[in-house]
């Protein structure tokens, strides 16, 4: 049985991804690595994962199809996705590349369990009591989505409670950032039976503004996988929170401790993924945790860590008129080019 870890990416993450391989590599333990390509913009961190003995890029369409079709399948049965998405200017599913994710399960992926994270992740401890809980659980998860299910399914359906009572939202829905399971959990005529389901009507449960998550929710929930959050099911004095918006954690190390507890993970989650690359081009940015990311990223080559002076600029701070004329000046090139 091989054991591995997932993320997904392309280039427009390539310091993130670059400081989560770090931090699996010298913290999670000696598992294999492949990347899902969230697109075909792949080309740098083709590069960097060719330099890593550990690490694939998983980039064969032949492998997303049956996902991507999936997709297409499972949002052509709500009420208003696709038209909405339409008005929008977005052409089929919404952020079709982050569903790259449910390659995981696919019959043909390289790793028997996984564990999968985003790439705007550090991993701070040894993932084994995960893998370990695989024996007993299809699914694991180590997360607090829980506490806002609104962003996994549309609370005001008045059919969601039917499908999915309280109780089960309360122990079951996770944050698609971090999820473990096996692959062959959906097998081709299960993914069929469960968009029959959402086409007699079930389909308008499901949240559109994420719809990755929205769907992988449903399609495990409906398909009664067993589903462990550590997050649930651990004595809160053991337990740790995991979102990069908790002001809380203490450093120590290189590694981050809730109440004295070792976080198993950092997520970046709601931070702009533009932020990273101009962090790490030198602008002073106040980032939480940054000194954490930074870490990670340049591991390998610290001496390459940007120097900053001053004192950090605040992520809402306003723009200075340079900044604005410099943006219309932006706008207005790009505009005049596609005249």
């Amino acid at each position: 049985m091989t054991d591995g870890i997932y993320t997904l990416a392309n280039d427009k993450v390539y310091d993130q991804l670059i400081a989560f391989l770090n931090s699996v590599a010298v913290n999670a333990g000696d598992y294999p690595v492949a990347v899902f390509a969230y697109d075909e913009h792949t080309e740098r961190i083709a590069a960097e994962i060719a330099q890593r003995p550990n690490v694939t890029l998983l980039n064969d369409p032949a492998l997303f199809k049956p996902w991507e079709d999936l997709s297409y399948q499972v949002w052509g049965t709500h009420p208003t996705a696709l038209q909405n998405w339409q008005q929008q200017g977005i052409q089929g599913v919404r952020r079709l590349g982050a569903n790259h994710r449910y390659a995981a399960f696919d019959a043909t992926a390289p790793f028997d369990r996984f564990i999968y994270f985003d790439a705007d992740v550090v991993v701070l401890n040894d993932l084994g009591f995960m893998f370990e809980q695989l024996d007993r659980s299809d699914v694991v998860t180590y997360d607090f989505q829980f506490k806002d299910p609104s962003h996994i399914y549309n609370v005001n359906s008045a059919k969601l409670h039917d499908i999915f009572p309280p109780g089960r939202i309360a122990q079951e829905i996770f944050c698609s950032g971090c999820f473990g399971g096996h692959r062959h959990l959906l097998p081709p005529e299960q993914r069929l039976d469960l968009v029959k389901q959402l086409a007699a009507g079930e389909a308008e449960i499901l949240y559109p503004r994420a719809p990755n998550q929205s769907v992988l929710n449903y399609l495990l929930m409906r398909s009664r996988q067993s589903i462990h959050n550590f997050a649930v099911h651990l004595d809160p004095t053991e337990s740790t929170g995991c979102a990069v918006t908790s002001t809380h954690f203490e450093t120590r190390d290189h590694l981050l401790f809730d109440r004295g507890n070792r976080l198993t993970y950092l997520h970046y989650i709601g931070l702009d993924i533009a932020l990273f690359p101009r962090l790490c081009a030198g602008e002073n940015l106040d980032l939480p945790y940054r000194e954490t990311f930074l870490t990670y990223r340049y591991w390998h080559h610290p001496e390459e860590r940007p120097r900053f002076k001053g004192q950090p600029k605040p992520l809402d701070a306003p723009l200075s008129l340079l900044q604005r004329i410099r943006r219309k000046a932006k706008r207005w090139f790009s505009e005049g080019k596609s005249k």
